[in-house]
């Protein structure tokens, strides 16, 4: 599942986007003309990275997804996850070398494009192809994932719109000395990366067991504890069928167990507010072990979903009320 969207496959499945047939022109005329003009000029290294506002956002992202694929991070200041998010997404820019740029928008300082977007929690990182814009995933995300998603972004642009990237020059003024030096892999890289791929092929119990493995020497790891709920999630998903839990919760607005597994449902099926107002209802409805087993799934929830996103702060307003 990819992280915050709700996405079955691991990675949003960007072979699904639709190409417009005038989105594509658009990039072909545009390299068309950069090929008459004697091809584009390299770019610095610290070109790769820009910060965008809504006033350039016409120059600098839409006319610039005509030669590359542009990922747009949108952030925040105050958000702590984005202090995590943002970093890794500035290496990898520089790692993938022009293969596609990264542009950064603060979100308090440019609401219209937080509400062109659709955006209701951040980090949210989108990305426009020759014009297209499409989601990619919300919230802080393992490396290993937020690579495949790059890959596959980069591998849509190409096989379909023909965007090869930008060339880079190594020896531009400005380029960052670090650009050429990836970060050393962290101590639990390694496992959570194995966490990620279980978790991509359906092997739900081994990733819940990879994201433990983890999270037994450091309980605070934010990807794995988001790792974790995401695979606990889509492991009990799984093992359920969606109409006998839908006919079960509509017959018994009081069972517990029928009304958690509707919930996980709705999340998955990216119903975010219908899953905490259900539990939200039915921890309302419940009284002892009942409740209490509803009260903590619902907080298992926010951690699939993230403490920043605004839905979970109204869930946990509307949880303590019913609860005190």
């Amino acid at each position: 599942m990819q992280p915050r969207n709700m996405s079955m496959s691991g990675v949003v499945d960007l072979a699904a986007v639709k190409a417009a047939g005038e989105a594509k022109a658009k990039a072909e005329q545009t390299r068309a003309e950069s090929a008459r003009q004697g091809g584009p000029a390299a770019v610095p290294a610290s070109s790769l990275v820009i910060d965008v506002n809504e006033a350039g956002f016409e120059n600098d992202v839409l006319q610039r997804s005509a030669e590359v694929p542009v990922v747009i991070d949108f952030w925040a200041e105050w958000c702590e996850p984005c202090k995590q998010l943002g970093p890794l997404l500035e290496r990898l820019a520089h790692e993938y070398n022009g293969r596609f740029l990264l542009a950064k928008v603060d979100v308090d300082a440019n609401q219209m494009l937080m509400q062109q977007f659709g955006i209701q929690g951040i980090p949210a990182v989108f990305a426009v192809v020759a014009g297209q814009a499409l989601p990619l995933f919300q919230g802080a995300a393992p490396e290993a994932q937020i690579r495949q998603t790059l890959d596959q972004l980069i591998q849509v642009g190409e096989e379909r719109f023909g965007l090869t990237g930008i060339a880079v020059d190594p020896s531009a003024a400005g380029e960052p000395a670090q650009a050429a030096a990836p970060a050393p892999p962290g101590p639990y890289d390694s496992l959570l990366e194995a966490a990620a791929l279980a978790l991509d092929a359906n092997d739900f119990a081994g990733a819940v067991q990879a994201y433990k493995n983890v999270l037994s020497d450091d309980p605070a790891n934010t990807e794995a504890k988001l790792g974790l709920a995401q695979a606990e999630l889509l492991s009990r998903v799984g093992a359920t069928d969606p109409q006998k839990v839908r006919t079960e919760a509509a017959e018994k607005p009081a069972d517990a167990d029928a009304q958690m597994a509707a919930a996980d449902l709705d999340l998955v099926g990216g119903h975010v507010e219908d899953a905490f107002g259900r539990l939200v209802e039915t921890v309302r409805r419940t009284f002892g072990d009942d409740r209490d087993r509803v009260r903590l799934r619902l907080l298992d929830l926010f951690e699939v979903i993230g403490p920043e996103d605004p839905r979970v702060g109204a869930a946990r307003t509307a949880l303590a009320r019913v609860l005190f």
